[in-house]
C-alpha cells in the first residue's frame, strides 16, 4: 500500500522516483474509482509495455521450440535427453502464456517467420550445420504439431 506522503507527491514524480510506489498508488486510485487522480499517460504506457512483453514471451518461446525441433529433425544421430527436455519445457512455458492470455494465439502467424528465421541461425550455430539445411519457412503446421507432443522425424 502506498502511503498517505507518496499519496500526496505529483503521480508523475512518484512515477519517476519509485516506480512500485507508483503502481502501488494508481492500483489504490482505482480501487476508489478517482478516475481524475489517475496517471494517464504513464498507465496507458505501463498497459501497452505489458502487452509488448507478452508478445515477447511468446516470440522467445517458438523461437526456443523451432530451433530445438529444427536441431531434432536435422541432426538424429545427436538427439538427446537434454534436447527433448526443452523441447518440452517450451511447449509447457507456451501452454501457460496461452491459458493466461488466449488471445496471443492469433499472434502466432505473424510472430512465425522471424521466430523460424532466428531458430534458424541459431540452429546452424549450435549444429554447424549451414543454414541453406533448413527451409526458409516453418514446414510444420503450428497448432497439431508445434504445440502438441509431436516430434519430427
Amino acid at each position: 500500500m502506498a502511503t498517505a506522503r507518496q499519496l500526496e507527491q505529483p503521480a508523475t514524480s512518484l512515477y519517476e522516483r519509485d516506480f512500485l510506489a507508483w503502481i502501488e498508488s494508481q492500483v489504490d486510485v482505482l480501487r476508489s474509482r478517482q478516475t481524475g487522480r489517475l496517471d494517464w499517460d504513464n498507465v496507458l504506457e505501463e498497459m501497452e509495455s505489458m502487452g509488448r512483453s507478452e508478445k515477447n514471451a511468446l516470440r522467445s518461446r517458438l523461437q526456443g521450440l523451432l530451433m530445438h525441433l529444427m536441431k531434432w529433425q536435422w541432426q538424429p544421430e545427436k538427439r538427446s535427453k537434454s534436447w527433448a527436455s526443452s523441447i518440452r519445457n517450451q511447449r509447457l512455458g507456451l501452454k501457460y502464456l496461452f491459458k493466461d492470455s488466449p488471445s496471443l494465439k492469433r499472434l502466432i502467424p505473424e510472430l512465425l517467420p522471424d521466430a523460424w528465421g532466428d531458430a534458424a541461425d541459431e540452429a546452424a550455430f549450435e549444429t554447424g550445420l549451414p543454414i541453406s539445411t533448413f527451409p526458409e519457412a516453418c514446414p510444420w503446421d503450428v497448432d497439431t504439431q508445434l504445440l502438441v507432443d509431436w516430434w519430427p522425424e
